[in-house]
């Protein structure tokens, strides 16, 4: 019977989707040793928001995180997130930017990049793929799926086809809502694995109940790999449980090729680490339940929780119902684009605006930029009200944005001078700035307390 190979998120995704990414190194590091011998596929531990969150909030080096991680696990695939030509950012960085921070990823450690555009943009794709196969990496092309009336099962296997052509090593359908059902998962599986020859791989996530249904009707369609989490810190807006998942497919008959006993040591070591966020709060136990929300408007939750954020601040909570049904709209509007980061804040902000004081009578700044290009090709026609709006008489860009930026790694580089120790520290201060700043002060101060403290004890003898 089929081999069925497993991802653990429980350090990226899971960790990202229930405790906002807070979990320091100190939280995991002694388990690094035994998840090495579980037997999975590839361990997701990088990318996504750890980078930020390492600098934001846990006052970690990224890097750092990723080589110690690399050395407690010489065993198994490390795996990351890429949002293409965002980076791990917010905005697109010029192609030296890119190429050298999927250098340095692979170099400190990093087998896989998935990879992936909030557009489906295959353009925005292009540099961090090649740089990916010129390093040896794997680079997993990413589909992030949607619904919408042009985003077809046709579309979606032509789309499986170029990342193939490109020279992606697998393809990633990235369910990020929750809201691909069985029958959707059966047969955009079944309609990629007909289009392309390498392995496909699922990730989806609990939030709204399909994730379990989702993830057998992918495998059953020809599913290669899927993306768990351990039990303690899976479900809701989580992955699926690994355990549960190698347990029914070892029952229907699948080659499941993972140790329960290292499983289970690994669950019941982040059982107390479960324990201590909800303890502070830093768990939500709301985000561990079922919401079908995303089912109904669409909406992914995280997006939710955000719309009724930022109404509660305004005091505006009563127009929810009326900024849930602008939502769509402003999608169609806008060519529909998958609601994803950055997608999905842009559409929530504008939605909110054009409820609280009229239809595009303040367009914000992101989605100006958008409909003039500079985040890629909408999936679908932007308006002709929006477009003449943002762009009056002016066409938007038909090529790569990127191509219009000028070459930045060099030039920041030789601007930082010393207070950059590395080509690592160069890449962090272009993504985050402001956060690598802060940053540098603080290992800046340590090592001159530490370099004190040593004299101090030499002089003593």
């Amino acid at each position: 019977m089929k081999k069925i190979q497993f991802t653990e998120t429980v350090l990226r995704d899971a960790q990202q989707s229930l405790i906002a990414t807070r979990m320091p190194f100190e939280d995991f590091e002694n388990i690094l040793a035994t998840m090495n011998k579980a037997g999975y596929y590839s361990i997701e531990c990088w990318g996504g928001a750890t980078f930020d969150s390492c600098l934001r909030y846990l006052n970690e080096d990224p890097w750092e995180r990723l080589r110690k991680i690399r050395k407690a696990c010489p065993d198994t695939k490390l795996q990351m997130l890429l949002r293409g030509q965002n980076l791990l950012g917010y905005k697109h960085y010029p192609d030296d930017v890119v190429r050298k921070f999927v250098e340095k990823s692979v170099e400190n450690g990093i087998d896989i990049i998935r990879i992936f555009d909030a557009l489906n943009d295959i353009r925005n794709l292009e540099t961090a793929v090649d740089e990916a196969v010129k390093r040896g990496a794997h680079a997993s092309g990413t589909v992030c799926y949607t619904t919408s009336p042009v985003h077809t099962l046709e579309n979606y296997a032509k789309y499986t086809k170029q990342l193939e052509e490109m020279g992606v090593q697998s393809i990633c359908i990235k369910d990020m809502a929750g809201i691909m059902g069985p029958q959707d998962a059966y047969d955009l599986v079944k309609a990629i694995k007909e289009t392309v020859k390498i392995p496909v791989v699922v990730h989806t996530h609990c939030t709204t109940g399909l994730a379990y249904m989702t993830i057998l009707k992918s495998i059953e369609a020809g599913a290669d790999v899927i993306d768990t989490a351990t039990s303690c810190l899976s479900g809701g807006t989580s992955q699926p449980a690994t355990e549960t998942l190698a347990f029914t497919l070892r029952q229907l008959g699948y080659d499941v090729d993972l140790d329960d006993k290292v499983l289970k040591e690994v669950n019941d070591f982040f059982k107390p680490v479960r324990a201590k966020a909800l303890e502070t709060g830093l768990l939500n136990p709301l985000v561990m339940a079922t919401d079908t929300n995303a089912l109904n408007y669409q909406i992914p939750g995280g997006m939710l929780s955000n719309l009724v954020a930022q109404l509660t601040a305004q005091k505006k909570l009563d127009k929810l119902d009326d900024v849930l049904k602008e939502v769509p709209k402003v999608r169609e509007d806008m060519g529909y684009p998958p609601l994803v980061t950055p997608m999905s804040q842009m559409v929530g902000v504008q939605a909110t605006a054009n409820v609280l004081t009229g239809r595009y009578k303040n367009i914000s700044k992101e989605v100006g930029s958008y409909v003039k290009g500079e985040y890629g090709k909408a999936p679908g026609k932007v308006s002709d009200e929006l477009k003449k709006l943002v762009l009056g008489d002016n066409e938007p860009i038909t090529g790569k944005f990127a191509d219009t930026l000028a070459p930045a790694f060099e030039s920041t580089k030789s601007e930082l001078g010393k207070r950059a120790k590395s080509d690592e520290d160069v890449l962090s201060y272009i993504a985050f700035p402001q956060l690598a700043e802060k940053f540098f002060d603080a290992r800046d101060e340590k090592e001159r307390h530490t370099y004190t403290y040593s004299i101090k004890a030499i002089k003593e003898g």
